[in-house]
């Protein structure tokens, strides 16, 4: 284990480091404790302990397990929100979106290519043109290139060409642009490590039951290891409170009224295979709601997304047949052989954390993030989206920065890259030679850098040792059985759900959504964190039964009967 007194850390996540990071938030008053292990929370944790505080990061189930693992998986600005004048927004998000581009994660965030198609031949390309070259500049604002290519307009020939699977009478033309891609529940677990390198103590599965306080002042939390039981308090000179949906729920542990409203939108995504849809890129299309993405992922394509209220489970949100059929429907209008349920392979539903305003719709919500001081001792940060989470957690942090005693510095996370990032072009360069080195295929070399970057060298040094985690899994080729160890070891996973449906994305791209692929995957992970037969078992069949849940209430007419589906299913930690 690392030596937490030097300035170099290690990047290991796994149980002994969890058992660490818990031991000392028992033992010492941190400067900032940070609650939620999303997207947010992570990116907070390590803005603070880059700034020289001492900091810890809780979080009730696993990295990622809400909203940030269930996204749309794209870093981008947001062409919408340019037709609602939110240009702020937009450029904020294009800003960051080249930061993460080429600077803080060029193995995780890729660029890609969507098409804008037009159904008028003028005044639509006139009005769209207008909006991607306002894009476009916004994306050079931020004192470096954007990362990827400008728009460009494409004719309705062109268009037959790169995308045959569009019915001849859907366009007239089009206009093609680009944002960028990320797994998300990956960035999460390498952002959560990143942070944990630098000295941030980091644990999953730790639940936060309620606050301590003197007189009105918030000076830490109840906290419940649901691994063992154990109940602990930590004592933090500043909370931040970024649990996302959760927000007002969290709020009410403190006793006060929260100074604004959270308020979750239900979004759900499609999984097809790849060669459903003949396409050299993905498409952009409006509906009379929102706007509709298909997006190249892997071997498949993501179709999304719905934006619905939802007011049921929040940590097992349901995809309905109505979802499921909203979007087949939408995307089927442009499609010249339209896409059924059988081409269904992957569902998944994810909540957004809305900030609630007047408006019934909560397409009409904003997007904007806010931070508040409910209380003394507790930072509240709530709302935005995905993309901005490093200014999100910047403005937590500065407002908990605000009131501790003495200077604290000045946020750096805009020029701090994730681990596995530094060295990665370099690696990209010479694939062929370390697949030839170590007798692997070159596309799973390719496959492993864009998942750990350098890290990879970690993994091609376990299949070294043991070179039959070089296979690919059951049911899952993509993925080979040294990523189910380092997930285990280095990577924070407790549980065989935390591998198949987050540290790789097994439990949406297989066919079979992790069935095969579960009870090798448990062996591997028995091996390394010294599970019994029992154990074992019990983990393959609580993960089955979830597929069968999910499955069965994919099948359900409305929301309140896919809840109750879904919620068959046992979580795999039940509170002691």
């Amino acid at each position: 284990m690392a030596n937490h007194n030097t300035v170099s850390r290690s990047t290991k996540l796994g149980m002994e480091e969890r058992d660490a990071a818990i031991a000392a938030l028992k033992t010492k008053e941190l400067d900032v404790l940070v609650v939620g292990g999303g997207i947010v929370g992570a990116g907070s944790a390590l803005d603070s302990v880059t700034r020289g505080l001492s900091t810890g990061i809780l979080e009730a189930r696993d990295w990622s397990s809400g909203t940030s693992s269930r996204s749309s998986k794209l870093v981008h600005g947001g062409i919408r929100y340019l037709e609602q004048l939110d240009f702020r927004l937009v450029r904020e998000a294009l800003i960051e979106r080249g930061l993460l581009l080429q600077r803080i994660a060029p193995h995780l965030v890729k660029p890609v290519k969507f098409l804008y198609p037009l159904n008028r031949p003028v005044f639509e390309r006139i009005y769209i043109g207008a909006g991607m070259l306002l894009y476009d500049i916004f994306s050079y604002t931020g004192g470096r290139p954007p990362g990827v290519p400008h728009h460009r307009h494409l004719s309705k020939r062109q268009i037959q060409k790169s995308i045959p699977s569009l019915r001849n009478n859907a366009f007239v033309g089009g206009l093609t642009y680009y944002d960028a891609q990320v797994d998300d529940a990956r960035y999460v677990s390498t952002l959560v490590r990143t942070a944990s390198s630098y000295g941030a103590h980091a644990a999953s599965r730790v639940r936060v039951e309620g606050f301590l306080k003197v007189g009105q002042r918030v000076v830490g939390v109840k906290a419940h290891d649901l691994e063992t039981g154990e109940r602990f308090e930590v004592r933090a000179r500043q909370v931040v409170n970024a649990t996302g949906v959760w927000t007002d729920d969290t709020q009410s542990m403190v006793g006060e009224r929260g100074q604004f409203k959270v308020r979750a939108s239900k979004g759900i995504h499609l999984l097809v295979p790849r060669d459903r849809f003949q396409s050299t890129m993905g498409l952009l299309l409006r509906t009379e709601k929102s706007v509709l993405f298909v997006i190249p992922w892997g071997r498949h394509w993501i179709i999304g997304t719905t934006d619905t209220d939802w007011s049921l489970d929040k940590a097992h949100p349901a995809a309905t047949a109505a979802d499921i059929d909203y979007l087949l429907e939408h995307v089927n209008k442009v499609l010249a052989v339209p896409l059924t349920r059988d081409d269904v392979e992957g569902v998944y539903a994810g909540l957004r954390p809305l900030l609630a305003g007047e408006s019934d719709q909560t397409s009409k919500l904003s997007r904007e993030h806010l931070v508040a001081h409910s209380v003394p001792g507790l930072v509240v940060i709530a709302g935005g989206k995905w993309t901005t989470y490093r200014i999100m957690a910047k403005d937590a942090i500065d407002a908990a920065a605000d009131a501790l005693d003495g200077k604290t510095p000045k946020s750096i996370t805009d020029n701090i890259a994730l681990i596995g990032a530094e060295g990665y072009q370099a690696a990209w360069n010479k694939r062929g030679k370390i697949a030839r080195a170590f007798g692997v295929h070159k596309v799973r070399i390719e496959h492993l850098l864009n998942r750990y970057g350098v890290l990879t060298d970690e993994l091609l040094d376990i299949i070294r040792e043991r070179p039959e985690l070089g296979d690919a899994l059951p049911g899952a080729d993509d993925y080979i059985g040294a990523e189910v160890v380092y997930a285990a070891t280095h990577e924070g996973a407790l549980h065989l759900e935390d591998v198949l449906a987050r540290r790789t994305r097994i439990s949406i791209e297989a066919w079979d959504r992790g069935v095969s692929a579960a009870p090798v995957a448990a062996r591997l992970m028995a091996g390394v964190l010294g599970w019994d037969d029992e154990r074992t078992q019990h983990e393959v069949a609580v993960y089955l039964k979830r597929v069968a849940a999910e499955r069965a209430s994919q099948e359900q007419p409305d929301d309140e009967s896919a809840d109750r589906i879904r919620l068959e299913a046992p979580d795999i930690v039940v509170a002691k």
